[in-house]
């Protein structure tokens, strides 16, 4: 997307006398800049859950059920990766919705004396 902003600086040149003769120096000059606005898309963030040997499959598959809203076979999946790799991937967010998620994993595990964690990293 592309937005776009009109400048126009008149030279103090162009304005004439009071009697309305417009011969001074810097009769019609003018200077017309445009400048161009690009928007930039930001940043995505990956969101990873890490193995540890305490946190239960069960509490792992809730916590992709529940805040990364996957159905029962992707979390399985997603939890077998996390289980047999040490880490896997829950989502890709922007910056603000990865910290959220990845705080509101870490509550919540936290909450029941898990020790899973949560943690995000640039994409």
């Amino acid at each position: 997307m592309c937005a776009v902003n009109h400048l126009m600086q008149v030279s103090p040149f162009m304005q004439g006398d009071d009697d309305g003769d417009h011969k001074g120096p810097g009769n019609g000059t003018a200077v017309i800049t445009r400048t161009k606005t690009r928007l930039k898309r930001p940043s995505l963030y990956r969101v990873l859950l890490l193995n540890d040997d305490y946190t239960p499959m069960d509490f792992v598959i809730h916590v992709l059920e529940r805040f990364f809203q996957k159905n029962a076979e992707d979390a399985m999946r997603i939890m077998m990766h996390v289980h047999n790799h040490g880490v896997g991937e829950c989502g890709i967010f922007t910056y603000e919705v990865a910290e959220t998620k990845v705080t509101q994993v870490m509550d919540f595990a936290r909450q029941y004396q898990h020790p899973l964690q949560c943690v995000m990293e640039k994409k």
